[in-house]
């Protein structure tokens, strides 16, 4: 099959290509960054450089693939977030319209059920004529990297959602594997939902496997209020609406109603656990 990946060289986007290509399927992979296009190339994929803000881009990127890989990376620059998520998925489904593509993955996450504002999936909804899957993955483990600076200064993990709430953690590599799975698996047109996770943890056992990679077996994660962690967010220069977006979808978290959804359809793990992780974030550290 022809493939597009969007996602550049991503934590996901990268095994995945790589994966795929293995695999024997014809590899374009869409990047913003020119400086990119050689690396590309050598995992054995076609480079497609462009924004994915440009519509013709995307429409011309889309020509002749079987299937998409489509994902919305977060953006620390735009103020208006949600017309940000709405202008590039409506330039995927225009793409996938006019290219008659009939097999879409779209890249959703595990709050999507919860926070239905900040999801894009409604504009894949509505095609009477391809195989969409949405798929739902929880916490990555690359996010924990975002905390490094945080255990350093203050030591201890600060988010709005902490303690003894129970999340679904999961490996990009394993998002990954589960979307080469879903590209060659038969497909039925309409809409299919998939969970994506490696490892159910409360936030206190996740502290603890990654406090003791990096010699802090008592390491911490209380959950604070909502206000603060906003504002620390803020402080740190994210956008307003993607700062609020964020601790919107993690009090969900704290709150259970995200989990709510994620057991009414829990998936089969993946074989990536966080201590198989740890060593890892231990490096980074």
């Amino acid at each position: 099959m022809k493939i597009i990946v969007t996602g550049s060289l991503g934590n996901i986007s990268k095994p995945l290509a790589i994966s795929l290509i293995a695999k024997g399927h014809d590899v374009t992979v869409i990047s913003s960054d020119a400086g990119k296009a050689s690396t590309i190339t050598a995992l054995g994929a076609d480079p497609a450089i462009g924004s994915l803000e440009d519509g013709e881009f995307v429409n011309e990127t889309f020509a002749g693939a079987d299937a998409v890989y489509c994902m919305i990376p977060f953006s620390m620059t735009e103020p208006d977030q949600l017309g940000y998520f709405s202008r590039i998925a409506n330039n995927y489904t225009e793409a996938i319209k006019a290219n008659h593509i009939k097999r879409v993955i779209n890249l959703s996450g595990w709050a999507a059920e919860v926070i239905k504002d900040h999801s894009a999936e409604a504009f894949f909804n509505h095609f009477s004529d391809v195989a969409v899957t949405h798929l739902r993955p929880g916490s990555f483990y690359s996010n924990f990297y975002g905390f490094i600076g945080m255990i350093k200064t203050y030591g201890m993990i600060m988010s709005n959602y902490g303690g003894d709430d129970l999340i679904a953690f999961v490996s990009p590599e394993d998002i990954a594997d589960v979307v080469v799975e879903e590209l060659e698996m038969p497909a039925s047109t309409g809409v299919k939902i998939r969970y994506v996770a490696s490892d159910e943890l409360t936030c206190n056992e996740a502290a603890h496997i990654l406090g003791t990679a990096i010699g802090k077996p008592d390491l911490q994660w209380p959950a604070l209020p909502s206000e603060q962690v906003q504002q620390g967010m803020e402080m740190m220069g994210m956008p307003k609406e993607l700062a609020a977006m964020l601790v919107e979808m993690q009090a969900a978290q704290h709150t259970g109603e995200i989990q709510t959804k994620y057991f009414e359809h829990r998936p089969v793990l993946g074989k990536r656990k966080l201590k198989d992780f740890a060593p890892l974030f231990a490096a980074a550290y």
